[in-house]
């Protein structure tokens, strides 16, 4: 994963302390959510729902723009308000008041309000993309702004932002930090329908969509309802959820490693390693230089010891080991403090108080995998509560284990723990959605699924259970949705073949094609089969803007390109009927389309020639008696050349062909 990516901290880096509010009588004045600050954009022209805490059962007026409303604060200090509609304009100030105290926002404007979120593709910045030196430049606008949700796993939903992001003008300074294809798209609608817009990113690299998916909604499938419930467990009880899940990891070891129960007594600080070989661990194993290392896949227990002064073991709380491939198990004088499941995933260890202590302290890992520490080792050291950051400089003792090669066991995953990020269950909407809710929004654009590409079958009904999802939380029941279909990434096909990666994006096609509120960005053909992060995010964000422009204000436009409707059989041929291409179907390069197979029920594919015929394309000769469906861009980083006549790349798709 690229370096923009912040490193993400598992297990006791979750907040759990998530539900409870701010205590009202610490306040000197009423305040609004943090997700409400100085240069905020309101969503004109519907009713603006405002929230935040007061003094208990303190009645307030809050105003904006010359309209005033009142609000009336709990027994539990919190409050909300619903604005009037209001039209675009500004700059304002937005108060609110007990008559006592008043708290004040300044540069408010009123525009359109737009949420964007998903994964690294969303985070990606503006600074990386395509063209970024010259728009960065010429990016001053103070009617243009955003505001970055910080990055927030919370075992249970808040009620509040974690911490109080700033909302910013765009303008050289800043947009070089916001999401590249959010900012292209608010900055094409800003132009066109000159109004002022702020958008609101919520994102995370590498993240799956069921840690964006409230608890309620995801404990309804079993398939995660369990987890759900020891997400739950985890909020209320965090040390004894991480002992029931090491009790869980350790059973996985004894299921499978017939050494494990002997190897345990290398856990212990007081465990004689003194015999055990040493490597300086300056990447990982394989690269370390010794031999028995060079090509082992398999177990190394790694040993390595620091020495705290009484100050610091009295304020050392935290251990970070960098990147480790992959599985990890750590403790710290004969403590588990954690484990991890994803290699490019920094191990971030919350320790509890009195497991480090003064004198020598002895770190063991166990680590499942083809490299262990990968990092740097200044990526691996201790922190301390007043900003210490102890270096671990001494070598690793090491001795190797079970062979695995290829790490296959089969039937025997590794046991994740539901709150682990990036694969966490609701943690992502708990701490990063839920506390945004209900802030009014116009529209919401998602760009995630790479990391579900194993799971398309799942994506079909968690897609349109996120839509849902968000649409209750911003009590918004048609709030238009923007999914960004997966773009083109990874191995070219020569041959008709399975792809996980054009599995997800069927997902993501009929999802969307059975939702009237939202709309399909296709963007396979601005992708990188080289890198999981292409850098034209420019035009995935005018794709955005075009679908807004069709969903939100109604314009008589196709909001994607070409999308087959039917399959039909005409003599010898099969003939494909689309929608959104009313221009007429054009091919570039070629007088035929490339990229559409002819399949039988068993899914043996074959390429089949195309033409494009006005609204429609002609497989010549593909109607065979065994041919029972067609495919179009199935592979995970296909070539294609089927466009709309307004240049919109047509849609993969898989479909049957009518009896």
């Amino acid at each position: 994963m690229r370096s923009y990516i912040r490193r993400i901290s598992l297990l006791a880096s979750v907040s759990f302390l998530c539900a409870m509010p701010l205590a009202a009588s610490a306040q000197t004045a009423p305040h609004f959510a943090r997700i409400f600050g100085d240069h905020a954009v309101l969503q004109r022209e519907q009713p603006v729902q405002i929230w935040g805490e007061a003094q208990a059962n303190s009645a307030l007026t809050i105003s904006v723009a010359g309209q005033s409303v009142t609000a009336a604060a709990g027994a539990d200090g919190r409050w909300q308000a619903s604005l009037p509609a209001l039209p675009a304009g500004g700059p304002y100030v937005l108060t609110v008041t007990d008559g006592q105290a008043t708290t004040t926002l300044n540069d408010i404007l009123i525009g359109d309000v737009y949420l964007c979120s998903g994964q690294s593709n969303m985070e990606f910045p503006a600074r990386l993309a395509t063209g970024a030196w010259g728009d960065i430049a010429a990016s001053a606008n103070r009617d243009l702004r955003f505001v970055t949700i910080e990055k927030d796993s919370a075992a249970a939903p808040r009620t509040d932002l974690k911490t109080t992001p700033a909302w910013k003008v765009a303008g050289p300074g800043t947009t070089g930090e916001a999401s590249a294809v959010c900012y292209a798209m608010s900055k094409a609608l800003q132009k066109e329908h000159k109004v002022p817009v702020g958008f609101i990113a919520s994102d995370w690299g590498g993240t799956t969509i069921e840690s964006w998916i409230s608890p309620a909604s995801l404990r309804t499938l079993p398939a995660f309802s369990a987890g759900v419930d020891d997400v739950a467990h985890y909020a209320a009880d965090p040390a004894r959820a991480q002992a029931d899940h090491a009790r869980r990891q350790e059973a996985w070891w004894d299921a499978h490693d017939a050494s494990a129960k002997a190897q345990r007594a290398w856990i212990s600080p007081a465990f004689n390693d003194s015999k055990w070989p040493r490597l300086k661990a300056t990447s990982g194993w394989k690269d370390s230089g010794v031999a028995e290392l060079k090509a082992f896949d398999g177990v190394v227990w790694l040993r390595t010891r620091v020495t705290l002064t009484p100050e610091q073991a009295a304020k050392a709380n935290e251990l970070t080991l960098g990147p480790v491939a992959t599985y990890d198990t750590t403790w710290i004088n004969g403590q588990w403090v954690g484990s991890g499941s994803i290699e490019w995933v920094w191990r971030d260890y919350k320790v509890p108080a009195g497991v480090f202590k003064a004198g020598e302290n002895v770190i063991v890992l166990r680590v499942l995998g083809s490299g262990g520490l990968t990092g740097k080792p200044d990526m691996r050291f201790i922190k301390t509560s007043d900003g210490q950051a102890i270096p671990l400089t001494a070598d690793w003792s090491y001795k190797t284990g079970m062979a695995v090669k290829g790490l296959s066991i089969p039937g025997a995953p590794w046991p994740i723990a539901p709150w682990e990020v990036p694969t966490s269950l609701n943690t992502l909407y708990n701490g990063m959605i839920a506390p945004i809710a209900p802030y009014t929004v116009r529209a919401a654009a998602w760009y995630q699924g790479e990391s579900n590409t194993e799971r398309a079958t799942e994506y079909r009904t968690l897609l349109p259970m996120l839509m849902a999802d968000w649409r209750k939380s911003f009590t918004a029941p048609d709030l238009p949705m923007l999914i960004v279909q997966l773009s083109s990434y990874g191995s070219v096909s020569t041959q008709p073949g399975a792809s996980n990666w054009a599995d997800l994006r069927e997902a993501q096609r009929l999802s969307v094609a059975a939702d009237a509120h939202a709309a399909l960005i296709v963007s396979t053909d601005v992708g990188d089969r080289s890198d999981i992060h292409p850098t034209q995010k420019t035009i995935i964000g005018n794709r955005l803007a075009r679908g807004v422009d069709k969903l939100v204000f109604g314009q008589s436009i196709a909001p994607t390109g070409p999308e087959a409707t039917s399959v039909t059989r005409a003599g010898a041929d099969l003939v494909i009927g689309f929608r959104y291409a009313e221009s007429g179907l054009k091919t570039y390069s070629s007088n035929t389309a490339i990229g559409f197979e002819a399949c039988d029920a068993k899914d043996a594919c074959r390429y089949v020639s195309a033409v494009a015929e006005g609204q429609r394309i002609v497989l010549k000769g593909a109607n065979t008696p065994e041919t029972v469906r067609v495919r179009y861009a199935w592979s995970d980083a296909p070539y294609t050349n089927l466009y709309s006549g307004d240049d919109l790349p047509a849609v993969p798709f898989q479909m049957d062909i009518e009896q």
